[in-house]
């Protein structure tokens, strides 16, 4: 588990918090670790930006921003050999949405909400927003949201395809932390090339990837965890995989 923690800031990051996240995201590379689970800490998943640090004469730059900040974060969960999950609690506003959307599976608590603020300062979104949005909700929808800073209630959210599913306040963390359990006691090295293969996607032709499917099911078909699968679907037992 990754908890955002400054309640008192609305999670809001600062380059301390930045880099505590990226290191934490470094720690969760070893293959014994099978599924990441990201929240926030309070009653905000991460407002963004913290603007006191912005605006500080002494403050970093938006390149350092962008370039040792938020860009290192949403690559290293893109990068990660394993389902990443957003636990969004609560707002998600500016950089924190667009976190949490390059997840692999994001769900929200029911109170939860999302905010493209970038607009309402005069800047463009960030943090991969301008790649992962369009491509969960369409061009159109993206770009309204983008331009006019709306807030999106979790329902919405979901019902626009956005997330996977929203949960009750009194029950989200324990739904949510059932998917990410569910999520480490299956063939994770399957999932990870079905991660793979869903980003390649994203540049590719059909028949680029068609090919690209045949050289990542060879893959997938030569782990130990599909011998598993396929030993324990015949013999009627439950599979017991190892990520391997």
């Amino acid at each position: 588990m990754i908890t955002l923690n400054r309640p008192e800031k609305l999670n809001s990051f600062n380059r301390e918090m930045a880099l505590s996240f990226q290191s934490r995201l470094d720690d969760c590379m070893p293959k014994e670790i099978r599924s990441v689970y990201i929240t926030g800490a309070g009653k905000a998943f991460s407002a963004g930006q913290d603007l006191a640090e912005v605006t500080d004469p002494n403050g970093p730059s938006f390149d350092v921003i962008l370039s040792e900040h938020y860009n290192p974060i949403v690559s290293r969960i893109r990068a990660l050999q394993k389902p990443v999950v957003a636990a969004v609690n609560g707002v998600a506003a500016g950089a924190g949405a667009n976190i949490a959307l390059c997840c692999d599976v994001v769900v929200a608590a029911a109170s939860a909400s999302f905010i493209q603020a970038f607009s309402k300062i005069g800047l463009i979104p960030d943090s991969g927003g301008t790649h992962t949005l369009p491509r969960l909700i369409g061009w159109q929808k993206a770009s309204a949201l983008m331009m006019l800073g709306d807030k999106v209630p979790a329902d919405e959210a979901e019902r626009i395809g956005m997330l996977y599913k929203v949960f009750p306040d009194e029950s989200f963390m324990q739904q949510s932390w059932n998917i990410a359990a569910t999520l480490a006691k299956m063939p994770t090295v399957g999932l990870a090339l079905t991660k793979e293969a869903l980003l390649i996607s994203m540049g590719n032709s059909f028949e680029n990837q068609l090919r690209d499917e045949d050289i990542l099911q060879k893959r997938a078909s030569a782990s130990d965890d599909y011998r598993e699968g396929v030993n324990a679907f015949i013999n009627k037992k439950q599979p017991i995989f190892k990520g391997q």
